[in-house]
């Protein structure tokens, strides 16, 4: 609900002097199309219940409740963007992913649309609207954390964004301005 809060004030969580790459933009229609219907069946219910005030109040609460609910996933993926900071990636997903990538980890980046994902030991999917459209190489794992506490190793990470080329053009740059590893500069 913080995140509606955040999405109303038009501001954004986490980004800082970072460059921000929004992904909510492939989830937009079906999560509003879903908060309709949700609205919907608010209206069908009051028209079904209207003879018995207590139950009316009861499911007319809970479905306000779905609709506010299903908004706020919504504003949570919205002001929670990927954050390209001077030395690290942050790929997000709403309140669940924040995963932290070292840009001197990275041993590539492109742009890449997938509409399938295949579950694999060392790959983290984090699709959108069922695509992905940057996949990420790393040269050594990064630990990902999932919502649940669960630890696990990755070496390839692919996420969606909604400018994906402008993502993969900037954070190749930074790569490659990056110096390499054991400089000692």
């Amino acid at each position: 609900m913080a995140s509606l809060g955040l999405w109303l004030a038009r501001r954004t969580h986490g980004t800082g002097g970072g460059a921000a790459f929004g992904y909510a933009g492939g989830q937009a229609a079906v999560m509003f199309g879903f908060a309709f219907v949700c609205v919907v069946e608010t209206v069908a219910m009051s028209v079904l219940l209207s003879n018995w005030p207590r139950v009316h109040a009861v499911v007319l609460f809970l479905d306000v409740y779905t609709v506010v609910f299903v908004i706020a996933l919504h504003a949570a993926s919205v002001v929670r963007p990927h954050v390209l900071d001077p030395g690290v990636l942050r790929v997000r997903r709403a309140v669940h992913v924040d995963l932290r990538i070292p840009l001197e980890r990275i041993a590539s980046v492109r742009r890449e649309l997938r509409m399938t994902h295949e579950k694999a030991e060392g790959e983290l999917d984090l699709a959108v609207g069922s695509q992905t459209t940057v996949t990420v190489q790393l040269t050594e794992p990064v630990v990902h954390v999932t919502f649940l506490g669960h630890r696990r190793e990755v070496r390839v990470v692919r996420f969606h964004a909604d400018d994906a080329d402008g993502l993969v053009r900037t954070l190749g740059a930074r790569i490659a301005a990056a110096p390499p590893l054991g400089d000692g500069v």
